[in-house]
């Protein structure tokens, strides 16, 4: 199901990109979107969590460095049939994490050093298995594509709109048109984006409750790390804020209708099977 999530996020995506460089630049700007799009999709399946890694100072641990974490992964991932994924470190006091990688045999998770000194080891197990959620259900590299073909689309609607055929433009509703299609078109990159991410936690959240048959410790981990990460934030980019377990600090907030994540509360009941009041 993940595989053919990809492959119509990939085709929409690309369609959008195209279709936003035809309507300002003609043929060239299709062109134009064309090569981009190309090139944002070869970067995003390669290199896409290599860069999130790096772009958080996510530093490798062996198993004698960090034989807490390591143990819960290899007995989960021995459960559930995956290979073990690489283990990072990312060196901040905000508890949280994230999983990413191509497929499950070129994944990574990393924990912030926040989260290991946050969450007993039911919660952290709990944690760990919903980042192998990710892993198995191979909606990593969907985020992944979604979040770097989001930011290619603005890209291309801003290039086109500045150096696109002015002609085209003119009988496609003028300026005034033109600058509503470069509003609209990241706009609606972004929604999709958000469904993606939305869709994915509660899915991982399933995930790693049934890979641990415990949901009430997945539960209290999300509501502790959703109170203490407000005390101590983790400032995220908007291109990465999707990929850890609960959303980090972007230093704005539109409210739920743009949020990244599902919210808590919504997650708990889920896994609780109990109503709970917002956080």
């Amino acid at each position: 199901m993940n595989a053919a999530k990809t492959a119509f996020l990939l085709t929409l995506m690309t369609l959008l990109a195209i279709g936003v460089g035809d309507y300002f630049g003609g043929r060239n700007g299709m062109m134009l979107a064309f090569g981009l799009a190309a090139i944002t999709n070869f970067i995003s399946y390669f290199f896409s969590d290599k860069i999130a890694l790096a772009m958080y100072q996510a530093k490798p641990v062996t198993r004698e460095q960090l034989p807490r974490v390591y143990s819960v992964v290899e007995r989960l991932t021995q459960k559930i049939g995956i290979p073990m994924p690489k283990i990072f470190v990312i060196p901040n006091d905000s508890p949280n994490a994230f999983a990413t990688g191509r497929n499950p045999e070129h994944a990574s998770v990393a924990v912030t050093q926040g989260i290991l000194n946050l969450l007993n080891d039911d919660e952290l197990e709990g944690v760990l298995a919903h980042e192998l959620g990710h892993v198995k259900n191979r909606d990593i590299l969907t985020s992944s594509i979604a979040a770097t073909l989001a930011g290619a689309i603005s890209m291309i609607a801003r290039l086109a709109f500045w150096f696109g055929g002015s002609g085209d433009r003119d009988r496609r509703g003028g300026g005034l048109g033109a600058l509503l299609m470069m509003i609209l078109a990241p706009f609606v990159a972004l929604l999709i984006q958000l469904w993606v991410s939305r869709t994915r936690e509660y899915e991982a959240d399933a995930s790693g409750a049934q890979y641990t048959g415990n949901p009430q410790a997945l539960a209290r981990a999300l509501e502790k790390l959703d109170a203490y990460s407000r005390r101590v934030p983790l400032m995220a980019t908007p291109s990465t804020a999707h990929l850890f377990i609960i959303k980090p600090m972007m230093g704005m907030d539109f409210g739920s209708l743009f949020s990244t994540h599902p919210p808590i509360h919504k997650r708990i009941e889920r896994l609780t099977g109990h109503t709970t009041r917002p956080l």
